[in-house]
């Protein structure tokens, strides 16, 4: 079922029982002339749901290019997914949601409305994540933790070992080291600064309202 004010672009896969450009779940919702975008070559399968944006948010729930949208998925108002990006069965996007490019979400995760994640970041299986997760992550959990560096994904989407190393010095010091974070940040710019992965999670931090997840406990 495609509903109205949705634009499709080309080569994508819709299965049966999806539901695309339907009415956001919104009480705020006015039946404003808000819409939804999806771009190239996605896959979505079998009901999944796709609302249009809210007059709250920016009028747009948009998808990229080269996405999987698996079964049971749910994508609410005012939501971006970035190019790329797998979302397996029945994870549900709350509204205002904002995925980087080429992010993994496994099956049954629960991400909290106005959450961002980060790009090449990976949320493992039934994690709920109510917090903020930077780029080349990965978390897991209930309340989701970080556990550690995407490094298998870095490695499969072409990322050098130089990068990686930067990478995973960074969440050593910012999450690992004790320092406070101001002083952490000033570490690792002056150590990997050079580096524009390093400078995206920096300043994905540094951009964060919800707040940032943190490590996981020992």
């Amino acid at each position: 079922m495609i509903e109205s004010n949705t634009t499709i672009g080309a080569r994508n896969r819709i299965f049966q029982y999806s539901s695309i450009g339907a009415a956001p779940q919104d009480l705020k919702f006015r039946n404003e002339p808000s819409r939804v975008e999806i771009g190239d070559d996605n896959t979505i399968r079998e009901f999944t749901t796709i609302h249009r944006g809210t007059e709250s948010g920016h009028m747009v729930t948009r998808i990229g290019n080269g996405v999987l949208l698996m079964n049971y998925v749910h994508i609410a108002h005012d939501c971006i997914v970035g190019d790329g990006s797998i979302i397996a069965n029945s994870t549900e996007l709350g509204g205002h949601c904002v995925l980087g490019e080429w992010v993994v979400a496994a099956g049954m995760c629960g991400i909290h409305q106005f959450a961002r994640i980060g790009a090449y970041a990976m949320v493992a299986a039934g994690a709920k994540v109510s917090q903020d997760v930077p780029p080349y992550s990965m978390v897991a959990g209930d309340r989701a933790r970080l556990v550690g560096v995407n490094t298998v994904g870095l490695r499969r989407r072409g990322f050098d070992r130089e990068t990686i190393g930067a990478i995973e010095r960074t969440y050593r010091k910012l999450f690992y080291s004790g320092l406070l974070r101001e002083d952490a940040i000033r570490e690792v710019l002056a150590e990997d600064g050079s580096v524009a992965e390093v400078r995206r999670v920096v300043d994905f931090i540094g951009e964060s309202k919800r707040g940032v997840v943190g490590r996981e406990r020992e």
